[in-house]
């Protein structure tokens, strides 16, 4: 039977997509310069790549996997870390290729971004590119428990074939919804030994490249579900609890792209006000590293003096000097992280 997939689109999913449509014309009308995109999409990069892989069990901290996608030398690091996730970045760079494109997404190319993801990996053991020829399952890494038994074998080639002739078949559908499908579909047949769940999230992001929603390629969908694994999981599994209905899933997965949506746009608007503040206080001369704590600023949040040296190279004297001159210059302001850290942040004012 061809894949025709059940849901209902609901108050709650069709507020979603409006509010995630008014960030994508927000992105498409705001006129900033290169370099911040170039610097947010750097950021966003890291930060999909971390997450997806630390969900399927990677153990980097985020620091440690952001010095290895820079090219720096990260010791205490195991191998296989290491490779998936110069693996995900590499797959990463390969769909930004189809940014835009209508070529169709066929099942040649969905084996190639398995391959590109798991080479190389846990002794080559995941098959890069082959569907499984053996059954396996999906166990509770905590409880060690069998949660969910996929398809036979046998029956890989002819529900891959449904799901991908329905994918191809869906331009009444928003690109979102089509994404969000997608992602449970492909995890649910679960076409491979290992990385289904990487490959899944890798498609659901192609999806969108494809189809006008990169969104300038400021999205990290998998960072929203690593911070709440057991909402995940629950998500994935109300469709198999509600005799496949994936109306609960893709509201789920609307939220998590609505989430996504509200930090670009205020990030987006933060850089607005502080290239007009920049543009107004041109006579106050800012050097390039006080601009580097700026961006710095913009991209994490806040910044403390330790920060500020290791962005920089300054020593501390320095870098106090600085950021209370920011702070004078009304540009900057001070917070506390928390009532028990006693360490100064620096927040745009």
């Amino acid at each position: 039977m061809p894949f025709k997939p059940k849901f209902t689109i609901t108050p709650k999913v069709n507020k979603r997509l409006v509010e995630i449509e008014r960030v994508r014309g927000f992105l498409d009308a705001i006129k900033l310069k290169d370099e911040w995109f170039a610097d947010m999409q750097k950021e966003a990069l890291i930060l999909e790549t971390h997450y997806s892989t630390h969900i399927e069990g990677t153990e980097l901290s985020l620091e440690q996997a952001k010095g290895i996608l820079e090219g720096k030398d990260v010791k205490g690091v195991k191998p296989d870390d290491r490779k998936e996730l110069l693996n995900y970045k590499k797959a990463m760079d390969f769909i930004s290729r189809y940014l835009g494109k209508e070529d169709p997404i066929t099942e040649g190319l969905i084996r190639e971004l398995h391959k590109t993801l798991v080479k190389g990996v846990r002794g080559n053991q995941a098959g890069p590119g082959n569907y499984r020829k053996v059954q396996n399952y999906v166990v509770n890494s905590r409880t060690k428990e069998v949660i969910y038994t996929p398809p036979p074998p046998l029956e890989i080639p002819h529900l891959m074939k449904n799901f991908i002739e329905w994918l191809n078949r869906t331009e009444d559908l928003s690109p979102i919804l089509t994404a969000g499908i997608s992602q449970f579909q492909f995890v649910h047949i679960h076409p491979f030994l290992d990385g289904n769940g990487r490959t899944a999230r890798i498609l659901s992001t192609l999806i969108l490249y494809k189809t006008g929603y990169d969104f300038k390629r400021l999205f990290t969908i998998s960072e929203y579900y690593d911070k709440n694994r057991p909402a995940y999981y629950k998500a994935i599994q109300s469709v198999r609890q509600s005799n496949m209905d994936m109306t609960c899933w893709l509201e789920y997965f609307v939220e998590g792209l609505r989430y996504q949506m509200a930090e670009i746009k205020q990030k987006g608007e933060k850089i607005i006000k502080l290239e007009s503040f920049l543009e107004k206080m041109k006579n106050l001369n800012l050097q390039e590293r006080h601009k580097k704590a700026l961006k710095y600023i913009i991209n994490e949040g806040r910044i403390n003096v330790k920060e500020y040296q290791k962005l920089t190279g300054n020593i501390r004297r320095t870098a106090q000097r600085d950021l209370v001159y920011l702070v004078e210059k009304k540009i900057l302001k001070i917070v506390a992280k928390s009532p028990t850290d006693p360490t100064k942040y620096y927040e745009l004012l």
